[in-house]
């Protein structure tokens, strides 16, 4: 029984990325080691934030319960480098945009999910007592998916030279967004005291909103060129 939980949480939470990556057209154009790239380009951003979280962000002291708004904040302002690490991945690629996003945000998630959530599903799902809390990981990393799709998008677009200036505020906006989603999230849990569930459903709906703007921003884009 627990195997087969571990399964289903498995499929939940890769099969996703492997469809994604059929669907997407990736594999015809043999992006399979561009995506390893990104992915390496994530793993050498993650080490880059921890150094210097690591140096300059020391353990908050604060009291039990106490929300550390301005530490927390700043900590979420280093997720900043996760979109020049996007945009230096897509500038090493050449091609149309939907390829340059699709390879540096399917090996953004796909490196996220093998070093964030692998071995807790390999530990933990397979576990003698049945927990809902893989069920939301391998949902959660689904959602992470989407969100790392529409951080690229919103990067590239945001480092063309022609793009109109209509267009730099709502994509300002979004990358705000994107790269402070975290911390927004994990301030909403704390004054509203989410659940597990609400929080993921929650963050499913803003990344969904984001996504979507996104997805609107890029088309129009595409088809005014």
């Amino acid at each position: 029984m627990t195997l087969f939980h571990f399964g289903n949480c498995f499929s939940l939470a890769y099969f996703p990325y492997f469809i994604t990556y059929k669907c997407s057209g990736l594999s015809e154009y043999n992006a399979f080691w561009r995506c390893v790239q990104a992915g390496a380009t994530y793993l050498f951003v993650q080490l880059c934030k921890m150094l210097f979280l690591a140096t300059f962000f020391p353990t908050w002291e604060g009291g039990a319960g106490v929300y550390d708004f301005v530490g927390e904040f700043m900590k979420a302002t280093v997720d900043m480098a996760d979109l020049l690490g996007l945009h230096l991945v897509m500038s090493r690629n050449a091609g149309k945009g939907e390829y340059k996003i699709m390879v540096a945000a399917m090996g953004w998630a796909t490196a996220e999910l093998i070093m964030s959530r692998c071995i807790p599903l390999w530990v933990g799902a397979r576990g003698i007592e049945f927990d809902w809390k893989y069920i939301q990981m391998s949902f959660d990393s689904n959602i992470s998916l989407v969100h790392y799709i529409a951080m690229a998008a919103v990067v590239w677009m945001f480092t063309r030279y022609d793009l109109p200036k209509s267009f730099r505020l709502p994509v300002t906006v979004l990358l705000g967004l994107c790269v402070y989603k975290g911390f927004l999230m994990e301030l909403f849990v704390h004054v509203f005291l989410l659940g597990s569930w609400t929080a993921l459903l929650v963050k499913a709906v803003l990344t969904g909103a984001i996504s979507l703007c996104s997805l609107f921003l890029f088309v129009t884009l595409i088809h005014s060129n």
